[in-house]
């Protein structure tokens, strides 16, 4: 299983308004995983290895009430872009992960 992510130049929206610019000096970017441990389930001739009758599938994991409020601390403290809370990005409406339970807190 292998983890893919990407990297886009929007500092023109995405760095509060602008107002942040990349530091193309510092390139390239990297990132890294550590203790990265893929809890998923396997899509294969149009089947899941999971099954309906999984007790507990990812996908239906949702975080405690301690886990949400070091999550939410954690966007306050330190996130500087949101794209949920953007509405010039998307005027279309917003993208379905931005719907869902509190993503956009």
């Amino acid at each position: 299983m292998k983890v893919y992510a990407s990297l886009r130049d929007a500092e023109d929206w995405a760095t509060r308004g602008g107002l942040v610019k990349t530091d193309w000096s510092q390139s390239p970017f990297t990132a890294s995983l550590r203790n990265f441990k893929a809890n998923a389930c396997v899509w294969s001739s149009g089947k899941s290895s999971c099954g309906s009758n999984s007790t507990k599938p990812w996908f239906s994991q949702e975080l405690d009430a301690s886990s949400q409020a070091r999550l939410k601390w954690v966007q306050q403290n330190y996130m500087i872009y949101n794209y949920c809370t953007d509405a010039k990005c998307f005027p279309q409406g917003f993208p379905p992960e931005c719907t869902a339970n509190n993503s956009t807190a």
